[in-house]
């Protein structure tokens, strides 16, 4: 049985949020996801859902940088007052329209992998993943214990197997284990 905190694997991913307009012409201002940023491209059809909680198609008509913020135009959106009626959607992708490296998960995935340590043993199941500014976290067990997922600690990813090789520091997971140590 699947845990209800567990989301299954999707055919979509976060593209990011339409932030505002921008100017009179239905353009729009993204705060675009990571995905987002490589994803979007001219011709691409979003999924939106707005803040009334309905939800809309919507296909890029043009798109641009200004001051490093993506700017987009949506087919059927010709002016401001079409545009706001968006202010505030989250956009999603298909999962198929993102180009990732073989380092690269998507947080679908991760979640439910179980964290395992060099000699095998179970460290912890992975709940969630958070994004912050400097690095992405792994958050494992019911404690909700933070793992940076950075290489330093991420030894192989095994999504066939749901299993993430990791080689942590004494106390990452279980704090009294550091303290143990210390008092040594």
């Amino acid at each position: 049985m699947t845990p209800a905190w567990r989301t299954a694997t999707t055919t979509e991913v976060n593209a990011g949020r339409i932030a505002g307009v921008f100017g009179l012409r239905g353009e729009l201002k993204l705060d675009a996801s990571r995905i987002g940023n490589d994803a979007l491209v001219v011709g691409l059809v979003v999924h939106a859902r707005l803040a009334n909680g309905s939800e809309r198609a919507l296909r890029i008509e043009a798109l641009r940088l200004h001051q490093g913020r993506p700017l987009v135009t949506f087919e059927g959106i010709a002016d401001a007052t079409a545009a706001a009626a968006l202010v505030g959607a989250r956009l999603r992708v298909a999962r198929d329209a993102v180009r990732m490296r073989s380092d690269e998960f998507f947080d679908d995935d991760l979640v439910g992998c179980m964290l395992v340590d060099p000699g095998g043993t179970a460290l912890g199941e992975v709940r969630a993943v958070e994004h912050h500014g400097v690095q992405d976290l792994l958050v494992v067990g019911p404690q909700r214990a933070m793992v940076p997922l950075v290489r330093a600690f991420i030894r192989q990813v095994d999504l066939a197997g749901r299993r993430i090789l990791v080689s942590l520091p004494p106390g990452l997971l279980d704090p009294s284990e550091a303290e143990d140590e210390n008092a040594q």
